[in-house]
Protein backbone atom coordinates (compact mmCIF):
# COMPACT_ATOMS: atom_id res chain seq x y z
CA UNK A 1 0.00 0.00 0.00
CA UNK A 2 3.04 2.31 -0.04
CA UNK A 3 2.15 5.31 -2.12
CA UNK A 4 4.15 6.18 -5.20
CA UNK A 5 1.91 9.18 -5.92
CA UNK A 6 3.80 12.46 -6.30
CA UNK A 7 1.02 14.35 -4.52
CA UNK A 8 1.75 13.95 -0.78
CA UNK A 9 4.54 16.17 0.51
CA UNK A 10 6.51 15.67 3.72
CA UNK A 11 4.38 16.72 6.68
CA UNK A 12 5.44 19.78 8.62
CA UNK A 13 6.81 17.92 11.63
CA UNK A 14 8.47 14.77 10.24
CA UNK A 15 9.62 16.45 7.05
CA UNK A 16 11.18 19.56 8.57
CA UNK A 17 12.65 17.56 11.45
CA UNK A 18 14.58 15.21 9.21
CA UNK A 19 15.44 17.89 6.64
CA UNK A 20 16.89 20.20 9.31
CA UNK A 21 18.72 17.35 11.04
CA UNK A 22 20.60 16.41 7.87
CA UNK A 23 21.11 19.96 6.60
CA UNK A 24 22.06 21.46 9.95
CA UNK A 25 24.69 18.85 10.81
CA UNK A 26 27.04 20.32 8.23
CA UNK A 27 28.60 17.01 7.18
CA UNK A 28 31.34 17.32 4.57
CA UNK A 29 30.23 17.49 0.96
CA UNK A 30 29.87 14.01 -0.50
CA UNK A 31 30.35 12.46 2.93
CA UNK A 32 28.66 9.40 4.40
CA UNK A 33 25.41 9.63 6.33
CA UNK A 34 23.81 6.72 8.16
CA UNK A 35 20.11 6.61 9.02
CA UNK A 36 19.40 4.45 12.06
CA UNK A 37 15.82 3.23 11.81
CA UNK A 38 13.76 3.20 8.61
CA UNK A 39 10.24 4.20 9.59
CA UNK A 40 8.10 7.32 9.53
CA UNK A 41 11.08 9.61 10.16
CA UNK A 42 13.83 7.43 8.76
CA UNK A 43 12.38 6.93 5.29
CA UNK A 44 12.26 10.71 4.85
CA UNK A 45 15.77 11.16 6.25
CA UNK A 46 17.13 8.67 3.70
CA UNK A 47 15.54 10.62 0.85
CA UNK A 48 16.74 14.01 2.07
CA UNK A 49 20.30 12.79 2.66
CA UNK A 50 20.44 11.18 -0.79
CA UNK A 51 19.02 14.31 -2.44
CA UNK A 52 21.70 16.41 -0.73
CA UNK A 53 24.39 14.30 -2.37
CA UNK A 54 25.54 12.15 0.54
CA UNK A 55 26.46 8.47 0.40
CA UNK A 56 23.63 7.01 2.45
CA UNK A 57 23.62 3.91 4.61
CA UNK A 58 20.23 2.76 5.92
CA UNK A 59 20.08 0.57 9.02
CA UNK A 60 17.10 -1.34 10.40
CA UNK A 61 16.10 -4.77 11.63
CA UNK A 62 15.01 -7.30 9.03
CA UNK A 63 16.00 -8.05 5.47
CA UNK A 64 12.52 -7.17 4.20
CA UNK A 65 13.36 -3.44 4.26
CA UNK A 66 16.40 -3.74 1.99
CA UNK A 67 14.50 -3.11 -1.24
CA UNK A 68 12.55 -0.20 0.25
CA UNK A 69 15.82 1.36 1.42
CA UNK A 70 17.25 1.09 -2.08
CA UNK A 71 14.09 2.58 -3.60
CA UNK A 72 14.32 5.48 -1.15
CA UNK A 73 17.84 6.25 -2.37
CA UNK A 74 20.12 4.44 0.09
CA UNK A 75 23.47 3.26 -1.26
CA UNK A 76 23.80 0.60 1.43
CA UNK A 77 21.42 -1.34 3.67
CA UNK A 78 22.45 -3.13 6.85
CA UNK A 79 20.14 -5.64 8.50
CA UNK A 80 20.93 -5.20 12.18
CA UNK A 81 19.60 -8.68 12.91
CA UNK A 82 22.54 -10.00 10.89
CA UNK A 83 25.40 -7.55 11.43
CA UNK A 84 26.35 -5.42 14.47
CA UNK A 85 26.00 -1.66 14.08
CA UNK A 86 29.67 -0.83 14.65
CA UNK A 87 30.83 -3.57 12.27
CA UNK A 88 28.46 -2.37 9.54
CA UNK A 89 29.61 1.24 9.74
CA UNK A 90 33.27 0.33 10.06
CA UNK A 91 32.99 -1.70 6.85
CA UNK A 92 32.26 1.57 5.06
CA UNK A 93 35.28 3.25 6.58
CA UNK A 94 33.14 5.11 9.10
CA UNK A 95 30.46 7.74 8.57
CA UNK A 96 30.37 11.49 9.12
CA UNK A 97 26.83 11.66 10.46
CA UNK A 98 24.33 9.28 12.04
CA UNK A 99 20.66 10.28 12.28
CA UNK A 100 18.91 8.14 14.88
CA UNK A 101 15.15 8.06 14.29
CA UNK A 102 14.07 5.26 16.63
CA UNK A 103 11.77 6.22 19.55
CA UNK A 104 14.15 4.78 22.14
CA UNK A 105 17.77 5.25 23.23
CA UNK A 106 20.06 4.02 20.43
CA UNK A 107 23.17 1.93 21.12
CA UNK A 108 25.38 5.01 21.38
CA UNK A 109 28.56 3.11 22.22
CA UNK A 110 28.27 1.12 18.99
CA UNK A 111 27.20 4.10 16.91
CA UNK A 112 30.15 6.14 18.11
CA UNK A 113 32.53 3.38 17.06
CA UNK A 114 31.22 3.76 13.52
CA UNK A 115 31.85 7.51 13.29
CA UNK A 116 34.74 9.18 11.54
CA UNK A 117 36.77 11.72 13.58
CA UNK A 118 34.62 14.81 14.25
CA UNK A 119 31.54 12.80 13.37
CA UNK A 120 28.09 13.46 14.82
CA UNK A 121 25.11 11.54 16.14
CA UNK A 122 21.81 13.42 15.92
CA UNK A 123 18.92 12.02 17.97
CA UNK A 124 15.39 12.55 16.67
CA UNK A 125 13.47 9.86 18.56
CA UNK A 126 12.75 10.63 22.21
CA UNK A 127 11.48 8.94 25.34
CA UNK A 128 12.22 9.24 29.07
CA UNK A 129 15.23 6.91 29.12
CA UNK A 130 18.82 7.87 29.89
CA UNK A 131 21.71 7.68 27.44
CA UNK A 132 24.88 5.73 28.13
CA UNK A 133 28.15 6.22 26.27
CA UNK A 134 31.90 6.29 26.79
CA UNK A 135 33.43 9.72 27.26
CA UNK A 136 36.97 8.78 26.13
CA UNK A 137 36.18 8.18 22.43
CA UNK A 138 33.91 11.22 22.44
CA UNK A 139 36.83 13.42 23.49
CA UNK A 140 39.66 11.65 21.66
CA UNK A 141 37.84 11.68 18.31
CA UNK A 142 36.12 15.06 18.76
CA UNK A 143 32.69 13.49 18.34
CA UNK A 144 29.39 15.18 19.13
CA UNK A 145 25.96 13.97 20.21
CA UNK A 146 23.01 16.28 19.82
CA UNK A 147 19.25 16.28 19.42
CA UNK A 148 16.85 17.95 17.05
CA UNK A 149 13.12 18.60 16.97
CA UNK A 150 10.93 20.20 14.27
CA UNK A 151 11.55 23.69 12.81
CA UNK A 152 10.18 27.16 12.15
CA UNK A 153 7.46 28.10 9.60
CA UNK A 154 10.18 29.41 7.29
CA UNK A 155 12.08 26.14 7.56
CA UNK A 156 8.90 24.17 6.85
CA UNK A 157 8.49 26.16 3.63
CA UNK A 158 12.14 25.48 2.75
CA UNK A 159 11.55 21.78 3.37
CA UNK A 160 8.52 21.73 1.10
CA UNK A 161 10.30 23.54 -1.70
CA UNK A 162 13.32 21.25 -1.48
CA UNK A 163 11.00 18.25 -1.55
CA UNK A 164 9.18 19.50 -4.65
CA UNK A 165 12.39 20.16 -6.55
CA UNK A 166 14.08 16.89 -5.55
CA UNK A 167 11.13 14.51 -5.57
CA UNK A 168 11.14 13.71 -1.85
CA UNK A 169 7.80 12.18 -0.91
CA UNK A 170 6.46 10.31 2.11
CA UNK A 171 5.37 6.75 1.48
CA UNK A 172 1.87 6.47 2.86
CA UNK A 173 -0.82 3.98 3.70
CA UNK A 174 -4.23 5.60 3.36
CA UNK A 175 -7.19 4.38 5.42
CA UNK A 176 -10.65 5.80 6.07
CA UNK A 177 -11.14 7.54 9.40
CA UNK A 178 -13.35 4.67 10.53
CA UNK A 179 -10.24 2.45 10.50
CA UNK A 180 -8.29 4.74 12.84
CA UNK A 181 -7.67 1.99 15.38
CA UNK A 182 -6.24 -0.25 12.70
CA UNK A 183 -3.83 2.52 11.71
CA UNK A 184 -2.76 3.00 15.34
CA UNK A 185 -2.21 -0.74 15.73
CA UNK A 186 -0.03 -0.87 12.61
CA UNK A 187 2.09 2.02 13.85
CA UNK A 188 2.54 0.47 17.29
CA UNK A 189 3.49 -2.86 15.73
CA UNK A 190 6.06 -1.20 13.45
CA UNK A 191 4.17 -2.37 10.37
CA UNK A 192 3.31 1.00 8.81
CA UNK A 193 5.05 1.71 5.48
CA UNK A 194 5.78 4.42 6.33
CA UNK A 195 3.22 7.12 7.22
CA UNK A 196 -0.42 6.43 8.04
CA UNK A 197 -2.99 8.81 6.51
CA UNK A 198 -6.57 8.93 7.77
CA UNK A 199 -9.06 10.20 5.20
CA UNK A 200 -12.23 11.59 6.74
CA UNK A 201 -14.02 11.80 3.40
CA UNK A 202 -12.63 9.15 1.10
CA UNK A 203 -12.25 5.43 0.74
CA UNK A 204 -9.05 3.35 0.97
CA UNK A 205 -6.79 4.22 -1.94
CA UNK A 206 -9.24 6.80 -3.31
CA UNK A 207 -7.79 8.78 -6.21
CA UNK A 208 -7.85 12.58 -6.13
CA UNK A 209 -9.56 14.54 -8.85
CA UNK A 210 -7.44 16.45 -11.38
CA UNK A 211 -8.55 19.69 -9.71
CA UNK A 212 -7.33 18.48 -6.29
CA UNK A 213 -3.97 17.42 -7.72
CA UNK A 214 -3.53 20.79 -9.45
CA UNK A 215 -4.40 22.75 -6.33
CA UNK A 216 -1.96 20.91 -4.03
CA UNK A 217 1.22 20.68 -6.07
CA UNK A 218 3.07 22.96 -3.63
CA UNK A 219 1.03 23.14 -0.44
CA UNK A 220 0.97 19.39 0.13
CA UNK A 221 -1.61 16.98 1.41
CA UNK A 222 -3.65 18.50 4.21
CA UNK A 223 -4.90 15.04 5.12
CA UNK A 224 -1.41 13.75 5.81
CA UNK A 225 -1.04 13.53 9.55
CA UNK A 226 2.17 14.46 11.34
Amino acid sequence: MGSTSPRPLPPGCAGVTTFNAVRGAGARAGGRVAIFGIGGLGHLAVQFAAAMGYEVAAMARGSERAQAAADLGADHYFDLDSVPVAEALSALGGVDLIISTIPAPPPLKDLMRGLCPRGQVVLLGVDSSKLEFSVAPLVMNALSITGHLTGSPVQIEETMRFAVVNGVRPWIEQLPLTDAQSAVDRVRAGEARFRMVLDAAGRPGEEDTPEEKANTSISGDERTAC
